[in-house]
């Protein structure tokens, strides 16, 4: 496996700095970026492990603290293996961090992060990949949406409430879309239900965007993070698979 090298680096945005996690080949050779929206649990070690797979296959990957405006990251303390059946107290915490995170802020953050991967000698020219888990499948959406010209492929896992009545729901986008998109849905995901994987579906082909969904079967929210409870081995090397094939297809 090729080796990599990560680090903590600051991004500046239009209302602070925010921390983050880089990764690329340890050769220093310029790679294809690929910014990684973060599950409602935050920049902590797992995420920084699944960006150093992805750099491991040949990317240079951008894993921002997106909730920058609350701390540091982890801006809530988690414990080694999360279960909110077992701490149910934590999602009261992270839920008004996540809800003041709204569209316009998460795109106006997007434009940062982008800008940061643009000037990085070590993120080739070009285009990049968005992939976002649990809130970071709206994140990873709603930047393809707002930056056509910068994110060629966009990917979205275990996303909720995509397709919602609202009037900022995230699938209005797709007609800004101009990326080749994938999301794989967790079949056991009450955030995310039959009617809204429709709906998303619709938008995207009425948009004439690239676009593939799955539904994982028996697939909970949360299947690709291994330090949850909802954590589902099979589901989450099918992501994978996915998550590579759309990115070998990119670049």
């Amino acid at each position: 496996m090729t080796a990599v090298k990560g680090t903590a680096v600051d991004i500046p945005t239009e209302d602070g700095t925010a921390d983050a996690y880089f990764v690329h080949p340890a050769d220093d050779r310029p790679r294809p970026g690929v910014l990684l929206y973060q599950d409602a649990f935050g920049l902590r070690p797992h995420l920084r492990a699944m960006a150093d797979r992805l750099a491991a296959a040949g990317y240079a990957v951008l894993v921002p603290n997106v909730f920058y405006r609350h701390g540091h990251a982890p801006v809530v303390e988690l414990p080694e293996f999360i279960d909110l059946d077992a701490r149910p107290e934590l999602f009261g915490k992270i839920g008004p961090i996540m809800q003041a995170l709204t569209p316009d802020l998460a795109i106006r953050d997007a434009g940062a992060y982008l800008r940061w991967l643009a000037d990085n000698p070590l993120v080739t020219d070009g285009p990049i990949a968005v992939t976002g888990y649990c809130m970071g499948a709206r994140l990873a959406l709603l930047t393809a949406g707002a930056y056509p010209d910068r994110v060629a492929a966009a990917a979205g896992f275990h996303g909720g409430r995509l397709a919602t009545d609202a009037p900022d729901s995230p699938h209005l986008v797709a007609g800004k879309v101009t990326a080749e998109v994938y999301f794989g849905h967790a079949d056991e995901d009450a955030s995310m239900p039959p009617e809204q994987i429709q709906r998303l579906d619709a938008a995207l082909a009425a948009a004439g965007v690239r676009h593939r969904s799955e539904v994982y079967e028996g697939a909970h929210h949360g299947y690709t993070q291994a330090d949850t409870a909802e954590y589902d081995r099979a589901a989450d090397e099918r992501h994978w698979a996915a998550l590579l094939d759309l990115l070998d297809r990119t670049f």
